[in-house]
């Protein structure tokens, strides 16, 4: 298991994704234009037989004894979540992740071949060597902490804060920012350019609630177990490894006092953007200098950066000047290791899974190997292996269709933005204007990154990972102060995602999400509209969400509402989050506030969607399928694309961290708001899936 990574760069976490993105780095790319085709030198196929099966909607899922109009994700999904476990390796099962088993199935016999190409070109040879490393068990067992020795000798004697600071200035240049954040994203005020950017960070647990809520205390025990054990696995004694566990929860508790929740990140974007000029920034942090730390990264001086957070970085140069270097030392001597666990030997894996995986999130068992390998390659070189997996997992006919579905999805959204009741014609003016920019990116990108200058090789499974790491990291410096490409892509094309960057004002639809239950060029209408569509439409809403709408056609954020128009949408928001609040997992709540953004966009995707199918069946009879209407089966995929059930453990992590509210509670919440919906289920007046009056929410 390896857990998220600790920096958190701009591109996915000011970006709407569907359903979570697990990979919180986004490298640079390059203008290097190439064709799916142009990385193929070896002639690659796919045993079909071999892949996991679709969980498509079949009429034999609905449960008879459940209400359709009481809780429409039971009537749908409760006989599928009743027969399916979870498996061991997972955490969570359902439409997304019986995907991403299929997604990660190609990519094993793809790099299997990769391994075995006897003249590799560029591509072929970064993947073939990360997999063939990472597959070589008894060489990395025989390694043991060997590869680390030299970075922890280095800990080791660090004696003053003014060693602390070069240390962590050295070891960011590497792309091993243990503290914050750090890189380029496009300026919130001037989205053509890249700013430089660094945040909050530091903390080995999801988000700061873990280490000052009372309820989360047992998790935060088990923590200081973890770090203790880290600490003896890297040669440390065991009672000294007691005490600087002991040392490093504190000094973690003490970054999360001055950290902002991912609540309080999740709805105010803004918290991002501090510009400050390097003389300012230095002021504010006198014990880390960021003039020098630009230098030693390699990047030129700026005019202004942005200090997100700035009291986390100012807590962080006090620590600097007040914390014993002996606190400092084990700090970053566990973080080290830990961040560097799942590459090295047995005992290293083990406990970074039996930690992240079992006791934070109910994982029962332990990935195998390939699965963890191909995860490494996915978060080292994902688009590099993203040109072998569209050439044999993604059809043109397939873009073609979406492409079709993207146009007839913008052309509704257009309709109910003109024909909103509670926005004022100024306002709609600008909301149009902004839904003429919008810029769809389907399947693969048009250019593909150049990974020239990555150098990998066949005898140490973390030297590539951290090769590849610094790689990636340099590529990223390399755009501040540079124009932005809008040819870059924030995902992978075998990710079973999809996003809005409202600082390009684009959706984004990768390869493997277009498959089914989401999309499929065979199936009826209905089934699409109700699957891929509600996701299209909900990508396009998020341009119009509570943090979306703070960023206007060009990408920058600004003030285009009027007050009046602010004021109606903020009304009509706090509705949705009361709405979402009443709904519990176990007893606890899920947080309304948290998730607003989500949910906003499911509501406005799903009856943009509904409206896209509408036009498109304009003039065809509604023959039953299976003796159900249209409306019901574009109903019914909405609900299967939602199909899930999760660990106890990883539930209440969701609840805690999750800007989308769990799956259950999606299925049923936007199309309750809908007369559609209650209208094609024969849904009687007050029937929890027939919301009306000061209940029903109605905002895009």
């Amino acid at each position: 298991m390896t857990r998220t990574p600790k920096i958190v760069l701009l591109t996915l976490a000011v970006s709407a994704a569907l359903v979570g993105c697990g990979k919180n780095e986004t490298p640079a790319k390059d203008a290097t234009a190439s064709t799916p085709a142009a990385a193929e030198a070896a002639n690659y196929t796919l045993d079909e037989s071999k892949l996991p099966a679709y969980n498509a909607f079949q009429p034999s899922d609905l449960d008879a004894s459940k209400d359709a109009c009481g809780a429409f994700g039971d009537y749908v999904n409760s006989k599928w979540l009743a027969a399916n476990e979870i498996p061991g390796d997972r955490t969570s099962w359902g439409a997304f992740t019986i995907l991403d088993e299929r997604s990660v199935a190609v990519q094993h016999q793809l790099a299997e071949q990769v391994a075995q190409v006897k003249n590799p070109n560029r591509i072929e040879k970064i993947v073939g060597d990360l997999w063939a490393t990472g597959m070589d068990e008894a060489k990395i067992n025989a390694q043991g902490i060997e590869p680390l020795k030299a970075d922890l000798t280095a800990i080791d004697g660090l004696q003053d804060k003014a060693a602390i600071a070069d240390y962590l200035r050295s070891s960011a240049a590497k792309g091993d920012n243990v503290l914050f954040g750090f890189g380029a994203e496009a300026d919130f005020k001037n989205s053509a350019v890249n700013l430089a950017y660094a945040s909050q960070g530091g903390l080995g647990l999801p988000d700061s609630t873990y280490y000052t809520d009372a309820k989360n205390a047992d998790k935060l025990k088990a923590y200081q177990a973890h770090v203790a054990k880290v600490l003896e696995l890297s040669g440390v004694a065991a009672a000294d490894a007691a005490k600087q566990a002991e040392d490093v929860v504190k000094f973690e508790t003490r970054l999360a006092k001055a950290s902002k929740s991912r609540v309080e990140l999740s709805r105010n974007v803004e918290l991002y953007y501090n510009p400050v000029t390097l003389a300012d920034a230095d002021k504010l942090t006198p014990n880390f200098s960021w003039t020098e730390f630009f230098k030693s990264q390699g990047v030129a001086a700026p005019e202004k950066f942005s200090l997100a957070m700035p009291a986390f970085h100012e807590e962080v140069s006090k620590a600097l000047g007040d914390t014993d270097p002996s606190v400092w030392r084990a700090y970053l001597r566990f973080h080290t290791v830990d961040s560097a666990s799942p590459y090295l030997a047995d005992a290293f894996v083990q406990e970074n899974y039996e930690f992240y995986g079992k006791t934070l999130n109910g994982q029962k068992e332990q990935k195998p190997r390939w699965k963890r390998v191909l995860g490494t390659i996915e978060n080292d070189a994902g688009e590099a292996f993203g040109q072998l997996y569209v050439k044999v997992a993604f059809s043109p006919e397939a873009k073609a269709k979406m492409e079709e579905l993207v146009k007839n999805l913008a052309a509704s959204l257009k309709e109910r933005i003109q024909g909103l009741s509670w926005m004022s014609d100024e306002t709609k003016a600008k909301a149009i204007a902004k839904w003429e920019t919008f810029t769809p990116k389907i399947g693969y990108p048009d250019k593909w990154r150049d990974w020239a200058g990555l150098q990998t090789q066949r005898d140490s499974y973390l030297g590539n990972v951290r090769a590849a790491s610094e790689f990636n990291y340099k590529f990223n410096l390399s755009k501040i102060g540079k124009p932005v490409d809008k040819t870059e892509w924030g995902m992978t094309p075998q990710t079973v995602n999809a996003y809005y960057n409202p600082l390009q004002n684009e959706i984004v639809f990768p390869a493997a999400i277009l498959q089914p239950p989401f999309f499929d060029p065979k199936a009826d209408d209905a089934l699409n509209y109700g699957g891929i569509g509600a996701v299209i439409g909900h990508e396009m809403t998020h341009g119009y969400d509570d943090q979306g709408a703070r960023f206007g056609p060009t990408g920058n954020m600004e003030d285009w509402w009027t007050a009046a128009d602010k004021k109606n949408f903020e009304g009509l928001t706090g509705k949705l989050v009361k709405q979402f609040d009443q709904y519990k997992v176990d007893g606890q709540a899920v947080n309304g506030h948290l998730t607003l953004g989500e949910n906003i966009a499911d509501l406005g995707g799903l009856a943009t969607a509904y409206d896209a199918l509408q036009k498109a069946s304009a003039g065809k009879e509604d023959a039953k399928v299976d003796g159900f209407t249209r409306d019901q089966r574009f109903f019914f995929n909405w609900a299967t694309v939602w199909r899930t059930k999760y660990t106890p453990e990883n539930a209440k992590v969701r609840l805690a961290t999750d800007p989308h509210a769990p799956a259950q509670f999606r299925a049923m919440g936007a199309p309750s708001n809908l007369p559609t919906f209650a209208a094609a289920f024969q849904c009687k007046a007050g029937s929890p899936m027939a919301r009306a009056g000061e209940q029903q929410v109605v905002i895009w």
